[in-house]
């Protein structure tokens, strides 16, 4: 418990940083996969059997391999593809992120509204509304209610994820314990004030989460 204090009293910036870029990488990814998962999602379900197609590669790819492994995939592959931009390593590694969670967020999405009743689709088009005011006003209000614990989940997700970006050296949490070990020689000390501080990110989530599901609940 000294060496903790010690720790916490001389590296507290430290900690201050990786916190504050374990925050905006999480922010970030989950405001921008939110996004192309909705986008995804859209396609998926829609008739066009080409993107329907291409949508359901995306996902099952992105799925089915390490996250690890297509951070280091977009890291090494989109300096090449970008070379008139040349990306930073932060910019990647934020891509990745991004594309990685919009497959997850798709399927939530997808599984959230397909489990909407048939009837509130043939009602809504019975009243002469267009597929978008349908998807707007009647069924997402619904599907918002099955999305919200597994979304909170993946942002949940998102948040333990970001650590992964320590491998490239992006200032986060898990970056200011290797920094602090490389530093003090110590690994335990470091190792258990990051995990402490992601418990508090994770936790607090979660409880705003329950406090949300309930409130929607109660107009049931």
């Amino acid at each position: 418990m000294e060496y903790i204090i010690k720790i916490l009293q001389r590296y507290y910036m430290v900690f201050l940083r990786g916190l504050w870029g374990t925050i905006w990488l999480s922010v970030v990814t989950i405001i921008f996969g939110s996004i192309l998962g909705v986008l995804v999602a859209l396609m998926r379900m829609g008739k066009n059997k080409v993107l329907n197609g291409i949508a359901s590669v995306y996902i099952e790819i992105l799925r089915g391999t390490p996250v690890l492994l297509q951070l280091y995939f977009f890291w090494l592959g989109l300096p090449k593809l970008l070379v008139m931009f040349e990306p930073s390593d932060t910019f990647c590694i934020i891509v990745a992120l991004v594309i990685n969670s919009s497959a997850y967020v798709a399927e939530i999405i997808r599984a959230g509204i397909g489990a909407v009743d048939k009837g509130q689709f043939e009602a809504a088009r019975s009243l002469g509304l267009s597929e978008r005011n349908m998807m707007a006003k009647v069924i997402m209000p619904q599907a918002i209610k099955n999305i919200l614990p597994a979304i909170g989940n993946e942002f949940i997700s998102i948040i333990k994820g970001t650590s992964l970006a320590s491998t490239f050296f992006i200032v986060e949490l898990t970056t200011s314990f290797k920094t602090i070990q490389s530093t003090t020689f110590r690994a335990i000390e470091p190792l258990l004030i990051s995990g402490v501080i992601y418990f508090v990110l994770t936790f607090t989530l979660s409880r705003l989460l329950r406090i949300m599901e309930r409130r929607m609940k109660a107009s049931d």
